[in-house]
């Protein structure tokens, strides 16, 4: 378990608007934004598609830059408008953890391979990423599968692989979208779990963009994004 000190906010995001075009042709995808997820802290974001959670989503993953606003991350500003404060891949690399629809796991990588990997690419020397990589496999319930490949998981043991890949290099915060989409209830209930047990566990705050209201009880806070504007939602 990892021990976190100083900042106790993983994300503070303020005022983010995101606007695509310019005059007769301009679209407001996000409105004046702002949401602080604390450490330890799990967040769902609903609303129908197209309503900007997507948009808000790649904003604080640092892959999409707001128009205006603000985005702090542990405690480090990082976007000042749509002006960088940080070196935004290897701030994402080291310190953002990312879950998808799919799994995207490396096809010819094994499960602890494709973990491991990520460490590696933040100067990691094999055996500590290993090491470690079969640690967070165990934590996640899934080290028995360490040698196979995609291929041979199920789609919940891909996620949970996804997960610990999403976690190898600590991040103090991570972003999940529609993770549960392609999983049946009882597996997409045990995923959203896991995200809540991590953000306990290891101190960091996660954000998942959800269209699932079968497992809101899991999160602390709920969000609703509608037209673009964000607002605590009616389900909390």
């Amino acid at each position: 378990m990892s021990t976190h000190s100083g900042h106790p906010n993983a994300l503070e995001v303020i005022g983010l608007t995101k606007i695509y075009g310019a005059g007769n042709t301009e679209v407001v995808a996000m409105r004046d934004a702002s949401l602080t997820v604390a450490r330890g802290e799990v967040v769902a974001l609903l609303g129908p598609s197209g309503a900007g959670k997507s948009t808000l989503l790649t904003a604080i993953g640092l892959i999409n830059p707001p128009s205006t606003g603000r985005i702090v991350i542990g405690g480090t500003p990082v976007m000042e408008a749509d002006r960088a404060l940080v070196d935004l891949r290897t701030f994402r690399r080291k310190h953002l953890g990312f879950i998808f629809q799919k799994a995207n796991l490396i096809p010819f990588l094994n499960a602890v391979e494709n973990v491991q990997i990520a460490m590696e690419m933040n100067d990691i020397a094999t055996p500590e990423a290993r090491r470690r990589a079969m640690d967070l496999l165990n934590y996640l319930g899934v080290a028995d599968r360490a040698r196979n490949l995609p291929e041979a998981l199920s789609g919940g043991q891909q996620q949970r692989v996804a997960v610990a890949r999403a976690l190898a290099n600590e991040p103090s915060l991570v972003l999940a979208d529609e993770p549960t989409a392609a999983l049946d209830s009882h597996r997409g209930r045990q995923v959203m779990e896991l995200f809540r047990k991590v953000a306990h566990d290891r101190g960091a705050g996660v954000v998942v963009v959800t269209h699932d209201q079968r497992a809101l009880d899991v999160f602390d806070k709920i969000y609703e994004m509608e037209d673009g504007q964000l607002r605590p939602s009616k389900f909390v």
